[in-house]
């Protein structure tokens, strides 16, 4: 079945949440064993025969229209993500034939870019949100990604499964859940990555809240946002971050975070760097590179 069954999945995950009133279709009798909309009223309202729908859902029709996606997208109320998911899980179901892509690097120029904007907490996410590189106050602010082990540098993973970030994330769970939901949709666009299904499998096993998250298929895709910390050294912060998807390489992004200036954030961001000790603005950090006897990040 590979990815078309994961196509499958994700629209009973989609109808399951959705009531016949939030959908406008028009109930019908008996009562519901399972939460959310038959799959008779999604065919429905989506203008399709139940039998076809029955197909889709069981990853048994993988060529389907446009058009009808399209009415399917409507049927399930999918926000763009959401529909930009469900083309990926569908485009993608042969993926698994396909041979791994080269390592990611960082360019030269971002790395100068970093190092321009020292005092300003700034990451490259590339694919799994792995943490490809950052400067000096990204890893203040955060954790120190580059003195972990390769296979540990991952936004997503430091997030559900170190208490610290628990701690530092005033609000954990929602800023947890998204995470989980942005690893959702980076496997629905590359499902043969051995390295994201084994990341999906290591937090499966030690977080029951992931395991939630991931059965609900739900997906993320901010590009921008705001966060709530609590930092041991420099107390509760209010930041503003933009996702900067790279042209060159859709899978990399250059994440940034600031606060407005003149704001308490503002000067705890100022107080955190000169606590760390003054002096030239050091080069930014890339969180793949390891010393000689160290294997590089995952891919």
């Amino acid at each position: 079945m590979g990815q078309s069954a994961e196509f499958g999945k994700f629209l009973k995950a989609m109808r399951s949440r959705l009531s016949p009133e939030d959908a406008g279709a028009n109930s019908t009798s008996g009562a519901r064993r399972v939460p959310g909309l038959r799959r008779e009223e999604v065919a429905q309202l989506a203008g399709v025969s139940t039998d076809y729908y029955i197909r889709l859902e069981q990853g048994r029709n993988i060529h389907p229209s446009r058009t009808v996606l399209d009415s399917v997208s409507r049927a399930l109320r999918l926000d763009a993500g959401e529909h930009a998911h469900m083309m990926d899980l569908l485009e993608n179901c042969a993926a698994s034939t396909r041979s791994p892509g080269p390592a990611q690097a960082v360019r030269p120029a971002l790395r100068q870019l970093l190092e321009a904007v020292g005092d300003v907490p700034a990451m490259v996410l590339g694919r799994r949100t792995d943490v490809l590189a950052g400067n000096r106050m990204a890893f203040l602010l955060f954790t120190d990604f580059p003195a972990l082990p390769p296979q540990e540098r991952n936004l997503t993973r430091w997030l559900i499964l170190d208490p610290g970030a628990r701690e530092l994330f005033r609000d954990w769970k929602t800023v947890a859940a998204e995470a989980a939901g942005a690893l959702r949709v980076d496997v629905g666009r590359h499902p043969n990555d051995a390295q994201a299904n084994q990341l999906v499998g290591e937090l499966a096993v030690h977080s029951e809240q992931f395991r939630q998250w991931w059965a609900g298929h739900r997906v993320a895709t901010r590009s921008a946002g705001s966060v709530r910390l609590h930092h041991p050294s420099v107390g509760d912060l209010e930041l503003n971050f933009e996702n900067l998807v790279l042209p060159d390489d859709p899978d990399q992004a250059l994440r940034v975070y600031s606060a407005k200036p003149g704001s308490p954030s503002s000067d705890a961001l100022a107080l955190l760097s000169l606590g760390a000790g003054a002096g030239p603005a050091e080069q930014p950090r890339t969180a793949a590179a390891a010393p000689p006897a160290v294997p590089e990040n995952r891919q």
